[in-house]
This record gives C-alpha cells, structure tokens and sequence, in this order.
C-alpha cells in the first residue's frame, strides 16, 4: 500500500530556499537544545512519508489565508483575520467512550509518542475547490492504539475548542457549537487519516486548526476536524455538525464523489487554488484520487445514498 503515493519530493522542492535554509539553521539549533525544544512547539524535522501525493503544493500563503473556519467567521479571510488571539498552549484532549485508557492528555505527551511525518496531501473542499498541502502529523491509528480500543467501539466522534472570547464566529448561533465531526472506526485507523500539527514543517498556524486537526484526504474538508479538544470511541454513529444541519447536502460520510452532485452545485469539476483566474477547472478525482487504498472500506455500500 505504501508505494501507491510514492514521492520524489523533498522539503526543498517544496519550500521556497530561503525559507528552507533559515529552517535548516533552526532545526540545529533545536538539536542543540535537545530536550528543551518540544515536539508541540517546534512542529520540526519530520520524516518523508511514501503516502504523499506528486502534485505540485499550494504555497503557505495559500494554505493560511484561504480557510473555512467558521469560528473566527464566515468569510475566506476571517479565520486568518481573527485566529491569531486564539490560545493553544497549554492544551489537552479529552480521550473518552469505549477505551481502555480514557484521561485528559497532554499535547506533549501525545506528541511525545509519535514519529512525524511529511505527507503531502490533495484537499478537496465541498465548495468545489481545492489544494495540494504539504501536512506535518502521524497517523491517528497510533495515538488510539495507545489508549486502547475496546471491542464494542464502532466509531471515532471529535470535538472542536468552544471559547468564543478568543473565536469570535461562536458568539453567534452559525452552528450549533461545539463543531462536530465523526468517522467510522475503519476509517479512523486507516493509515491514510492522521493528526496534523504542523504544515510546510512549522508549527500549524492557528487558522488551520492549531494545534491539532484530523486530516482524512479521500473526504471533502469540513471533515478534516480544526483544534481538537475531544476525542470519543462510541458505538452508535456519533453527530456531525453539517450533517445535522442539513442532512440532504452532507452525508455522514462525506467522501469525495464526483458522480453525486451537492443539490446546489456540480461536484464533477474544482477549481486549484492558486491557479489565478483564468485557469481551468479539473476533473474531481473518486475518493480525491485515493481510491486504490480506501474504496474498499465502502464494498457492498451504495455511496450515491450513502453519500
């Protein structure tokens, strides 16, 4: 499974060389520090993964100021505008439901546990439009190993931070908060779904979903859970926001399917990000192009209802 997204890529191919060379100097200097230079902090020096894609990367500009995150607003500037009063150290995510460990831990202490990687992912957002975004993170199978799966849990339900004196979309009644998000169990273990806590090898700015996110890249975006506060193993199908809200437009499942239209729009075609203007659409992928490795945890499914 792992040589299906094989990558020639470097950080250097993918970084703008100035940037790259001051990243190099930084990271010796964490070397040297050792201990006192925490994973949660420095978010530096992972390790190339064989999951990334070979697509050309969006730029870290791209990435951080084109967001949906609807709790520092609505619009595509908002989260970058407003995210930066948001407070993400210390910070701790409840582990509960159907596990053997369950316990508020640490983000350095699930850090502490993990070998970062690089994994250089397509993003397709449900609006129809998309990035390629090089994603620091490791695989969430490794942090629910850790407390312990019991036989009887089906599904992996998430939180969002609700704090509407630093996220000023919450004051409002946009969605009903906190933000909601869920997977099935096999989904969640799935190599391919990790945690990311950093892009470009820094730290994951505050706007895309600092300090810890879900990142499942076969799934339209508003799956991809932002700072992660709760993480439940449950055994009934747990609440998802837009799913709640309306149910006809965002299935549970959520998976990128360019056959089944959103009632308002086409999902056949996106638009890249970063292509400026006068670029044209592309073909939506099945699965967003990773149907070799997870179509087959939707065998027997009819995803045209079970969409």
């Amino acid at each position: 499974m792992r040589k299906t997204f094989k990558s020639d890529l470097k950080w250097s191919d993918v970084t703008p060389r100035t940037a790259f060379l001051n990243r190099r100097q930084i990271i010796a200097g964490a070397a040297a520090l050792g201990a006192m230079a925490t994973p949660a902090l420095a978010g530096l020096g992972a390790v190339e993964s064989a999951y990334s894609t070979d697509d050309d990367p969006n730029t870290f500009e791209e990435i951080t100021r084109y967001n949906n995150f609807y709790e520092f607003g609505t619009g595509k500037e908002d989260p970058a505008r407003n995210a930066g009063a948001l407070t993400t150290d210390p910070w701790a995510v409840q582990i509960d439901g159907l596990v053997d460990r369950p316990g508020s831990y640490d983000l350095g202490e699930i850090l502490s546990g993990v070998t970062l990687e690089e994994r250089i992912y397509r993003f397709r957002c449900v609006e129809a439009w998309s990035m390629v975004i090089p994603w620091v993170g490791f695989e969430l199978s490794a942090l629910l190993n850790r407390v312990g799966v019991q036989p009887s849990a089906k599904y992996v339900a998430f939180e969002t931070l609700v704090r509407p004196e630093e996220m000023p979309g919450q004051r409002r009644p946009i969605l009903d908060w906190p933000y909601r998000e869920g997977l099935r169990l096999d989904e969640a273990m799935h190599p391919l779904t990790i945690l990311a806590n950093g892009i470009y090898d820094e730290p994951l700015p505050n706007q895309n979903g600092a300090p810890l996110r879900l990142v499942v890249p076969w799934k339209y975006g508003f799956k991809s859970i932002k700072s992660i506060v709760r993480i439940t193993l449950t055994e009934k199908q747990p609440l998802a926001t837009w799913n709640m809200v309306n149910a006809r437009e965002y299935g549970f499942y959520s998976n990128v399917n360019p056959q089944v239209s959103h009632p308002r729009w086409s999902q056949a075609t996106e638009r890249r990000i970063g292509g400026g203007l006068l670029s044209r659409r592309q073909e939506t992928l099945m699965f967003n192009g990773y149907g070799e490795d997870v179509a087959g945890l939707y065998a027997g499914m009819d995803l045209k209802k079970l969409f």
